[in-house]
């Protein structure tokens, strides 16, 4: 496999520390607010690293923090009068209920930040004994000019100007590129006792901690394979990180570096501040879970996404030919894939999560399949073969895996559906009784509802159709 590493800037061979096991750490929301299409963006492309990494034969560990201790959610609790377990406990289950609407898998290991704090605290010690941190009036801060690989994941050359909207200022630090890696308490803040005053910790320390407790082989050097995010993380976030542990551990904190692009709406990057953060929730309102991931994935994990729904709905089309041809296949066991199928659809995603090249080996070999079974419509074999096919796609890329009906009728309520069945039953009657101009009437009438009729021999199918 190979992949783009962000510190190299450069597509390499994938070789993980350890032979055929993997370490991933992911780094997840700070769980004061609802998901938005940022967050869905990177829990996607990299569900879909751990499902390919999986595929190809590697037994992966893969780990997702909470950040549930920040400036955001102390602001929140000052707001709302909620204590910090019930702003974050709240958010965290909204954020896992929309992973799960997008069949993202949970991660083997869901630390918190609050649930580290001892770790963090030692960590922090470690990096004071050793020089690498001081203290100012405000808190404990990590001196950067020990660190003289500092800047070199993001390659950054920033000005002064730059680092003070970016770094947390204090007028009492050292250096402006110095990181808060403890803040002391202030009034009516959340505070934890430590040997070095009581406060709470930065954000940096969190991940660098948490990978430290729950990735690190304690025998060896503490490094995992690859360290994963948005790439509005790249700086100042992840290289904090890498910083902080090179001068706590003595070695660099992953291997390889992958960041994901971001999701802009009309071409502004997703931004709070700018009032166009998407929320999660209110798009799966509309569309449903397994359309949203499709349309999500479709674009390579390192590009960036201008979200609009025109394209979603083309994405969409795309997946209709997938459930067409489950359709077709009925509910026949798959048997082995096709060789050539499968070569070409994993060489794809091994080669940097190449989705465009996947996407087209799935497009060839449903036109194969159409073609094959108009040949010979009773082949079980070759349904088979095919039925196998789609089944490596549901298990690498996480779609397919709705009974077929249930996918054209996404979007009707039960209610719904009862109307159009009565309506379907009343056309078959106008029909036998040669009432042509009811039956055609009753089609309208379906079709202004958005739903589509499909006369056979072996009756009548309908469908959701979405414009």
């Amino acid at each position: 496999m190979h992949i783009y590493d962000s510190a190299k800037k450069a597509k390499v061979e994938f070789v993980p520390i350890k032979k055929d096991r993997v370490s991933i750490y992911v780094c997840g929301p700070t769980v004061y607010d609802d998901a938005h299409l940022g967050h869905a963006r990177s829990a996607l492309s990299f569900d879909v690293l751990r499902r390919v990494l999986k595929e190809l034969g590697y037994s992966v560990t893969f780990v997702k923090n909470f950040t549930d201790i920040d400036d955001k959610i102390i602001k929140k609790m000052n707001e709302s009068g909620k204590s910090l377990e019930e702003i974050t406990s709240f958010y965290i289950k909204r954020y896992k209920e929309d992973m799960r609407a997008l069949n993202i898998e949970d991660a083997d290991i869901e630390p918190k930040a609050t649930e580290s704090i001892q770790t963090i605290i030692e960590f922090i010690q470690n990096l004071s004994e050793k020089g690498a941190a001081y203290k100012t009036k405000s808190g404990i801060y990590f001196d950067t000019s020990k660190d003289d690989k500092y800047l070199s994941l993001s390659n950054r050359e920033l000005d002064e100007s730059q680092y003070q909207a970016r770094v947390e200022g204090d007028e009492d630090k050292k250096n402006i590129k110095d990181f808060a890696l403890w803040k002391f308490v202030k009034k009516g803040e959340v505070s934890y006792p430590a040997p070095f005053g009581e406060g709470r910790p930065g954000w940096h320390i969190e991940c660098s901690a948490m990978i430290k407790e729950h990735l690190a082989n304690k025998d060896e050097d503490f490094q995992i394979d690859i360290h994963a995010g948005g790439a509005d993380l790249l700086f100042p976030h992840h290289e904090n990180e890498a910083a902080q542990t090179r001068k706590e551990s003595c070695t660099e904190l992953a291997k390889y570096w992958l960041h994901n692009g971001f999701v802009t709406i009309n071409g502004e990057k997703m931004s709070k501040s700018l009032n166009n953060s998407f929320f999660l929730k209110d798009t799966l309102k509309i569309y449903d879970g397994e359309i949203v991931r499709f349309y999500l994935i479709g674009t390579h994990y390192r590009s960036n996404i201008n979200f609009n729904e025109s394209d979603l709905l083309q994405s969409k089309k795309r997946l209709d030919k997938i459930y067409r041809l489950k359709s077709r296949l009925g509910a026949k066991e798959p048997k082995e894939c096709g060789e050539k199928f499968k070569k070409e659809f994993l060489e794809a995603l091994a080669d940097d999560l190449n989705i465009s090249v996947a996407l087209s080996v799935i497009d060839a070999m449903i036109a194969e399949a159409n073609d094959a079974l108009d040949k010979n419509p009773k082949d079980d074999d070759l349904k088979g073969v095919f039925a196998a096919n789609l089944e490596l796609v549901k298990r690498v890329l996480g779609i397919g895996e709705k009974d077929a009906g249930e996918y054209f009728r996404l979007g009707v309520s039960d209610d719904e559906k009862k109307t159009i069945e009565e309506l379907i039953q009343d056309r078959l009657r106008a029909k036998r009784e040669r009432d042509f101009a009811k039956a055609d009437a009753i089609r309208e009438e379906l079709a202004k509802m958005g739903i589509a009729l499909m006369d056979s021999v072996e009756g009548t199918k309908w469908e959701k159709i979405l414009e």
